[in-house]
């Protein structure tokens, strides 16, 4: 009887460990929604608020940042000019707009007004701007 009662005991723990769901992994990443910078946003992190004359006059689109990085909404063949002078990983200490600062009119670059060093594709990829 003791061997039937051992028996017994097996399976019901066996069912119960058959019976746990199982738990799928799942990664989710929440970016938020793109930073509030007057004149664009780095496209590394931490994406901090870029001066006028860092991005070229193709990176807006009547006047709005047509976005870098995780929040780049161009076209998948995108290729726009930059000033990497402007960018602190090359040395630049200059003024940086705070997040939510409106742009002054005086300060947008145009096509005339911008020498970009650089070329890039939004997503972070940089080649050299084609002279």
């Amino acid at each position: 009887m003791s061997g039937l009662k051992f028996l017994i005991l097996a399976a019901v723990a066996g069912s119960c460990f058959t019976a746990i769901p199982r738990a799928e992994s799942q990664v989710s990443i929440n970016i938020g929604v793109a930073p509030a910078c007057p004149y664009g946003y780095y496209d590394v992190a931490p994406y901090g608020c870029a001066p006028s004359g860092y991005y070229g006059p193709e990176w807006f689109n009547g006047g709005v940042f047509i976005g870098a990085g995780p929040w780049f909404h161009g076209d998948s063949n995108f290729r726009g000019n930059v000033n990497n002078a402007y960018h602190p990983d090359h040395g630049y200490k200059g003024a940086m707009p705070a997040r939510g600062e409106k742009a002054e009119p005086a300060k947008l670059v145009d096509k005339a007004h911008f020498s970009g060093n650089e070329e890039r594709d939004g997503r972070g990829h940089a080649t050299e701007a084609k002279r």
